[in-house]
C-alpha cells in the first residue's frame, strides 16, 4: 500500500467494541444480551439508512436511542436499564490492540483521523474516555453533511479537509457495507474481519483483508 497520506479509521466495531454496553450489563441481561446486543447494533444501522433515504435526518445519538427503545421491547427487557445501557455506549471500549497501533502510527508521522457517524460530542466523549484523543489530527463526523454512510458525501469530508486525492487515503472499517462505501468512492479500503464474516457483494472487494488493526502494520509503507 503506497501514497498513503492519511489513515482514517471508522469508529464504531473497528476501534471501539459496540458490544461492550450490554456485554457490562449482561448479570442483569442474561444469557440473550450478545443476542440483544447484534440486535440493538443492526436496528442502530438500518434507521441510519433508512432516514437518509427518507430524507428524515436524526443524529446518531438519537437513532441509538431510538433502536435501543425497540431492541428492549423486542427483547423485554427492563425499561429501567435504558438509562445505563445508553450511559455505556458513550464510553464504549476499545479493541485491545487499539492503543498500541495508534501509537505506532503516530510515531511514524501518518496523519490519523476518525470518519464516524456518530456526533462530534459522542465521538470526543468516546476517545477522551479512553485516552485516545492525542492520537488523532481530526475526528470528522457525518453532521456535517447530515446523511449517513456509504453515502459519497461523507466520503468526501477528509478528502476536501486534507486536500489530498482519494486514493490517499488508507481507510479502515470493519463494516463490509462501509469498507464497500469507501472503495467504491475511491479510497483504499481495508476491511477489519474480527468475526471471519463473508464480504458483501456490493460492487467492491478489498485489496487488504486483516483480523485485527495488527494487520495494518504489515500492509502499509
Amino acid at each position: 500500500m503506497k501514497n498513503i497520506k492519511a489513515i482514517i479509521f471508522d469508529a464504531y466495531g473497528t476501534l471501539f467494541d459496540v458490544n461492550s454496553a450490554a456485554k457490562k450489563c449482561k448479570s442483569k441481561i442474561g444469557n440473550k444480551w450478545e443476542t440483544f446486543s447484534n440486535y440493538w447494533r443492526t436496528t442502530q444501522l438500518e434507521y441510519t439508512w433508512l432516514r437518509s433515504i427518507m430524507d428524515r435526518h436524526k443524529d446518531f445519538w438519537q437513532i441509538t436511542e431510538d433502536s435501543l427503545d425497540k431492541s428492549m421491547r423486542v427483547f423485554e427487557i427492563d425499561p429501567s436499564m435504558k438509562k445505563e445501557l445508553l450511559s455505556l455506549y458513550k464510553v464504549l471500549s476499545p479493541y485491545s490492540e487499539v492503543e498500541k497501533i495508534l501509537k505506532n502510527l503516530k510515531v511514524n508521522n501518518y496523519k490519523l483521523a476518525i470518519l464516524s457517524n456518530g456526533t462530534p460530542n459522542l465521538l470526543r466523549q468516546l476517545v477522551q474516555s479512553n485516552n485516545l484523543d492525542n492520537f488523532f489530527d481530526s475526528i470528522f463526523s457525518i453532521e456535517e453533511v447530515r446523511i449517513y454512510k456509504p453515502a459519497s458525501k461523507v466520503y468526501d469530508i477528509p478528502v476536501k479537509n486534507y486536500k489530498i486525492k482519494k486514493n490517499e487515503i488508507a481507510f479502515l472499517s470493519a463494516n463490509t457495507w462501509d469498507v464497500s462505501g469507501a472503495g467504491n468512492y475511491g479510497y483504499q479500503s481495508i476491511w477489519v474481519n474480527r468475526n471471519k464474516n463473508i464480504f458483501d457483494n456490493l460492487d467492491y472487494k478489498p485489496k487488504y483483508e486483516i483480523q485485527s488493526l495488527k494487520g495494518l502494520l504489515d500492509i502499509i509503507e
